[in-house]
């Protein structure tokens, strides 16, 4: 799922702590934590719209990863734009990444038939103009969680007309069928995370492949250049987990030669000591060097910098 989002959560099960990620717990408990450098630190504020916000949440007894995990853009996004993420599929992951504080196990059997409804009804009484849904990895369903996507992109644009649905889903580990599902119910964006550079997926992405993932939005973008899906294609990708800097730019050229048109840029922030550490903080003007990279190869939008994150500025990118 997406590491870098600002999750609200529906439903699901209760789940106790993620325990330490396959392969990284030794040397992520060992690191000592950097400082964060001064660029890293936001100033808080609560307006009336993230007043507003919060309220809605509490009422609506939605669970949000973003007050939870202090997501550092949850000001911004709910005091300034009314933007927000929606997770579905439950709270319990199927796979283990060395970077994602999301719980990994066995979920509960099934899915919550009630929550597309529920989530169009929080995007309605929220009066959100563009809504992201992701989710856990669901590897135990038939499917992989494509139909309950579909059902809850439905059941969005049936009480919101106006609102933009932009989807970021697992890759489905090539279910047949799956990519048909979701984009046949006509997302403004599709997104699908790639995270890092290939070198680093056994340890960031121990049950993902590179290019499996790549293969997904390869077969999105396709489909938008034929002419049967009209969205955009996006993906997100995080610095500072060990990658050089040849190995990030030959990355985003792959991306791009695949035909995303979106793409985001962010610095991973180690959740727990249990997670891969940090190997480095990337600076401001090396993040701007890699937005005017990304534009110069072709890409249509690309916001890069330390606190970005999948959704950061989502209303932007339709």
């Amino acid at each position: 799922m997406a590491s870098t989002e600002n999750l609200i959560r529906i439903g699901g099960a209760q789940a106790s702590p993620r325990p330490p990620a396959a392969g990284c717990a030794g040397a992520a408990g060992a690191a000592a934590r950097q400082r964060r450098p001064e660029w890293l630190r936001i100033r808080l504020a609560t307006p009336d719209q993230y007043r507003k916000v919060k309220q809605l949440v509490d009422g609506l007894n939605l669970h949000t990863v973003c007050q939870e995990a202090r997501c550092p853009n949850i000001y911004e996004c709910w005091g300034e734009h009314g933007t927000a993420t929606f997770m579905i599929l439950g709270d319990i992951c199927t796979r283990r990444c060395g970077f994602c504080a999301v719980t990994s196990g066995r979920p509960n059997p099934g899915v919550d038939a009630d929550e597309p409804e529920n989530v169009a009804r929080a995007v309605e009484t929220m009066g959100l103009r563009h809504a992201v849904i992701t989710s856990v990895d669901r590897d135990d369903l038939e499917d992989g969680g494509s139909g309950h996507f579909a059902a809850t992109i439905r059941a969005i644009k049936r009480r919101n007309t106006d609102t933009a649905v932009e989807v970021l889903t697992p890759d489905f580990r090539r279910v047949d069928g799956a990519l048909d599902i979701v984009l046949g119910e006509g997302p403004e964006v599709f997104s699908h995370n790639m995270e890092t550079v290939p070198r680093l997926y056994r340890a960031a992405r121990p049950g993902s492949r590179f290019e499996r993932s790549l293969d997904l939005l390869r077969e999105a973008a396709r489909r938008r250049d034929a002419g049967e899906y009209a969205g955009r294609v996006k993906t997100g990708l995080m610095v500072g987990l060990g990658e050089s800097d040849e190995e990030l730019e030959q990355t985003i050229r792959d991306i791009r030669d695949a035909g995303v048109e979106v793409l985001t840029v962010g610095q991973y922030l180690q959740p727990t000591r249990q997670h891969l550490p940090v190997d480095r903080y990337v600076t401001p003007e090396r993040f701007a060097e890699i937005r005017r990279f990304a534009l110069d190869l072709g890409y249509r939008h690309c916001e890069s910098g330390p606190l970005v994150r999948s959704s950061y500025h989502a209303h932007e990118h339709v």
